[in-house]
């Protein structure tokens, strides 16, 4: 007889639903799995068979049966250790030792020798897409539950093992939904660092706050220990909270990659990924196979920080353009490509030197091993990014200065203004930040006064503001009048953006 249950499978961050077809007839022992199972999604024969035993049932492994499990569309690979559950329960519906009606139920775990299920990858993501495609109820493993309630409007029932999700599917056992109040959960923010314990750099704290409002990339050039770190560090403090969306995007892409924690369902705080300098391309962008999310996709609606910029292999670094410019990255393989979303805020920070501060350096670099450092400080990448803040030495007398009175609270307050004043603009378009606009969107809401005009033809035509410089202006600019509330780009706020973009190099 055969039988057929519904399960789904990965693909990038993307999921789709696999009907799982088992013919049982009698025969020699064999126990086959098609349609491009992976070899954990083959060893689950294993598994299932021994699960089925320590439940009371018996193995196909131990029975004169022929069993052929299907899973359809066979042209899909299927990865991983999630198909289990429902491989378990259309093998005894196959049999007919039990009985329960699987059209509107969709199954995902991963079977313990002892009949436990344990917990899988991406249940957000799989959940999401059982709920798109109209199925009411979802089955799987009670340490997931939580996960999966995150999505409204679907039924989600825990089990912690095959017997319970048998006795469960026959009727003979109740079990509740599971529930979740996202609201609730994101409203307790708690912060590290606050802006206020940061002493002197007020330009660099402006630049910070203009960064959080408009979403802009930012780069801090200075000696060590003068507080580029502790700057990087405290973005997310001033930064405004997640959205309903924008926490299910977030927490779909760490469910995927293995990274959610158990008691912490969802992402509540944007992200902020600091990767170490030896990190490679692939660990940065994304890559494997199949190709997993890498550091930029971790931080996608949160924070990159890069520190010690320069000592990135510079493969590393030129592989970020493609994201910065578009946020997303596309992973191609010889079979297949995945794109996943990438939209961050780059912080980056450097000495002036390889060997920390001109000043007070001992032995100084040599003019190949400067040029190469000052290489990787400019050229196309560096063009793409919008704030360039020189952060000074401090003097002892600002180290034991009382707090700053611009608290993170303060700041953050001011962003959300900003943020909100952005939302209402876009609300017909499909960005959400400044910093997202295209050439359409900048000549629409970036019109400039004509001395704002006169001051940039000036550094245009004398080669200091490229093109793509000219638009990153006006999108700062934009930002800034934002930030005092103002419809309009007045001269003043066209200057403060200029200042920040023009450097040294």
């Amino acid at each position: 007889m055969i039988s057929k249950v519904f399960s789904a499978a990965l693909s990038g961050l993307e999921a789709k639903i696999i009907e799982i077809e088992v013919d049982v007839s009698f025969g020699l022992k064999h126990f086959e799995i098609v349609g491009l199972p992976d070899k954990a999604v083959e060893e689950s024969k294993e598994r299932v068979g021994s699960a089925l035993e320590s439940s009371g049932f018996k193995s196909p492994h131990h029975q004169p049966l022929r069993v052929l499990v299907s899973l359809a569309p066979a042209d899909l690979k299927k990865e991983g250790s999630l198909y289990d559950l429902p491989i378990a329960l259309a093998f005894l519906l196959a049999k007919r030792e039990i009985k329960f009606d699987p059209e509107n139920k969709i199954f995902f775990g991963e079977l313990a020798l002892d009949g436990r299920l344990r917990p899988v990858k991406g249940v957000l993501a799989l959940t999401l897409a059982a709920k798109e495609k109209k199925f009411p109820e979802v089955i799987l493993p009670k340490e997931n539950e939580k996960e999966a309630a995150l999505v409204d409007g679907i039924k989600v029932i825990g089990v912690k093992n095959l017997k319970e999700a048998i006795d469960y599917l026959e009727g003979k056992k109740k079990i509740e939904p599971a529930k979740f109040e996202i609201e609730k959960v994101l409203k307790d923010q708690e912060f590290k660092i606050d802006l206020a314990w940061i002493k002197g750099q007020e330009m660099a704290k402006r630049a910070l706050e203009i960064s959080a409002a408009g979403a802009h990339h930012i780069f801090f050039l200075g000696p060590p220990g003068a507080g580029k770190t502790l700057l990087a560090k405290s973005i997310p403090s001033i930064l405004p909270p997640l959205t309903i969306e924008e926490a299910l995007e977030v927490t779909k892409i760490y469910s995927i990659a293995g990274l959610l924690e158990k008691e912490r369902p969802l992402i509540t705080q944007r992200p902020f990924r600091n990767p170490h300098h030896t990190a490679s391309e692939a660990a940065l962008i994304g890559g494997g196979n199949p190709p997993k999310p890498g550091e930029i996709t971790l931080a996608h609606r949160g924070v990159l920080f890069l520190d010690e910029f320069p000592e990135f292999h510079r493969d590393v670094l030129e592989s970020l353009r493609q994201p910065l410019e578009e946020g997303k990255i596309t992973i191609s393989r010889a079979r297949h490509s995945v794109t996943f979303p990438a939209k961050f805020i780059l912080v980056g920070a450097a000495n002036p030197t390889p060997y920390g501060d001109l000043e007070e350096i001992k032995f100084f670099p040599s003019p190949s091993q400067m040029a190469a450092y000052q290489r990787k400080l400019s050229g196309p990448l560096m063009d793409r990014i919008d704030l360039f803040i020189n952060v000074p030495k401090l003097k002892f007398e600002k180290l034991i200065s009382p707090d700053e009175e611009n608290s993170s609270r303060k700041i953050r307050e001011k962003v959300i203004i900003a943020r909100e004043i952005q939302k209402e603009r876009f609300k017909k378009e499909k960005i959400l930040t400044n910093s997202e606009m295209e050439i359409p969107q900048i000549k629409k809401y970036c019109q400039i006064e004509s001395n704002s005009q006169n001051l940039l033809r000036k550094y245009v035509d004398s080669g200091k503001l490229t093109a793509r410089g000219y638009h990153k202006v006006l999108k700062v600019a934009r930002t800034i009048a934002d930030l005092e509330g103002s419809e309009k780009i007045k001269f003043d706020h066209v200057s403060e953006a200029l200042m920040y973009r023009l450097r040294e190099d």
